[in-house]
């Protein structure tokens, strides 16, 4: 039984024409490499799917510059006669602006005003002004933009400044609350350690007096 008959027309569903493009661009592309490798061909192809994806296919024994080149010189066409001469057209435009732009130039810097009228110049004058007023807001733009960066930054090193000397005074009175500690715990052990060789001397001088309530100081033990 052979295979029923397609007709030929758009595949509406996209997903299934695209799976059609793909099975037969491969079925076109193995057919051109036969013909290259049996008949000793030169083939290119080049094809651009609905969704504008390319793909090509050249011989191996020809590059497609040297395909179009000899596709020129057996058909004694030009290719590039309408872009060459599209390019010319662009070419002509722009060095007339350009011709034009720098004579404006030299008539802003105080030249080639002999041929202007009273209208040209008052014209030239109007776009002078205009030229003066559109630099003069942008220099003020740059002045003010870094005028704002340079007083975040004065903020940021003045913040960073207040939070370096609340943690350094913080730092000093944590130090002054152990010093003060350490140094009544000093005066504390000094005082039990008096005490303690008081009563080792009076143990060995029971003619020892104590005086201010039992308290005794250096003339107490040289009395003594």
């Amino acid at each position: 039984m052979g295979r029923g008959k397609i007709e030929i027309k758009r595949i509406e569903n996209a997903t299934n024409r695209q799976v059609t493009y793909s099975k037969r661009r491969n079925g076109i592309f193995k057919k051109a490499q036969e013909l290259t490798v049996l008949c000793d061909a030169k083939v290119s192809l080049i094809m651009f799917s609905s969704t504008g994806k390319f793909h090509e296919f050249i011989s191996p024994n020809i590059s497609t510059k040297a395909f179009f080149d000899l596709y020129q010189k057996t058909t004694g066409t030009d290719l590039w006669i309408s872009h060459y001469e599209k390019m010319q057209e662009n070419y002509r435009r722009l060095k007339e602006i350009n011709k034009k732009l720098r004579r404006e130039i030299r008539q802003r810097m105080g030249g080639d005003l002999d041929d202007l009228n009273i209208k040209e110049l008052q014209a030239l004058e109007a776009k002078m002004d205009s030229s003066l007023v559109a630099i003069r807001d942008r220099k003020y733009h740059v002045i003010k933009t870094q005028t704002d960066t340079h007083r975040k930054k004065v903020r940021n090193l003045e913040e960073r400044h207040a939070n370096l000397v609340f943690d350094l005074e913080t730092k000093l009175d944590q130090q002054d609350g152990i010093v003060e500690s350490e140094g009544y715990y000093n005066e504390a052990a000094n005082g039990a350690s008096n005490l303690h060789a008081l009563r080792l001397y009076q143990i060995h001088h029971p003619n020892l007096v104590l005086h201010h309530g039992g308290r005794f100081d250096s003339n107490d033990l040289r009395l003594a």
